[in-house]
C-alpha cells in the first residue's frame, strides 16, 4: 500500500517493484530497480525524505523510519531489519534481524552481521565487518565479501523482475 501524508507522497521509479503487502507512507524516493518485499514498512513522516538509491532491496518484515535517511545504491536490507539511522553507503548489506539506530551512519561496502545492534550516534567506517550487541567492527570486508554482497543485490533485482512480470 502506497500512501501520501498531507502533500508528501512516495515517488517510485517505474522500474522498481513494491509488493502489494508493503506499506509506504510519506516523503519517500524509491530509485531504479529497487525492490520492497512483503511485510515491509517505510515511514517518512519527518521534514526530510527517505531516499533509496538504485538496486536497493528491502526484504520481508523490515521497518525503515527516518528523517533525511539516505540509502545509497546496491544496498541489501535483510529480513526483519530495523533501520532508523541516517545513512547507509553503497554496496552495504544489513544482515537479518539487525538494528540500526538514530543519528548513525554506515559506510560503503560494509557487512553488518545478523542480529547486530548499531547504537545511536555511531559511525561505521567504509568496508567494515560488524557483529555483536552492541555492534563492533571486527575486520575489514574482503573483496570476496564485497563481490557476494553485490551479487546478492543484483540477484534480488532479477527476482523482483520475475515477481513484477507475474503481476505480484
Amino acid at each position: 500500500m502506497i500512501r501520501g501524508l498531507g502533500d508528501k507522497k512516495p515517488r517510485v521509479h517505474p522500474s522498481a517493484w513494491i509488493s502489494e503487502d508493503a506499506y509506504l507512507v510519506g516523503d519517500i524516493e524509491i530509485g531504479e530497480y529497487c525492490s520492497v518485499w512483503p511485510g515491509v514498512t517505510i515511514r517518512a513522516d519527518g521534514e526530510e525524505p527517505v531516499t533509496l538509491g538504485k538496486n536497493v532491496n528491502v526484504q520481508e518484515g523490515s521497518v525503515i523510519h527516518g528523517n533525511g535517511l539516505i540509502i545509497e545504491d546496491n544496498v541489501t536490507i535483510g529480513h526483519s531489519v530495523v533501520v532508523h539511522g541516517d545513512f547507509i553507503g553503497a554496496g552495504t548489506l544489513l544482515g537479518n534481524n539487525c538494528t540500526f539506530l538514530t543519528d548513525s551512519s554506515i559506510g560503503k561496502q560494509c557487512l553488518i552481521g545478523s542480529n547486530a545492534l548499531i547504537l545511536a550516534n555511531t559511525e561505521i567506517p567504509d568496508r567494515s565487518f560488524v557483529t555483536g550487541v552492541p555492534g563492533k567492527v571486527k575486520a575489514k570486508t574482503t573483496d570476496e565479501q564485497i563481490e557476494r554482497m553485490l551479487n546478492t543485490a543484483m540477484h534480488l533485482v532479477e527476482k523482483a523482475e520475475i515477481f513484477k512480470a507475474n503481476g505480484l
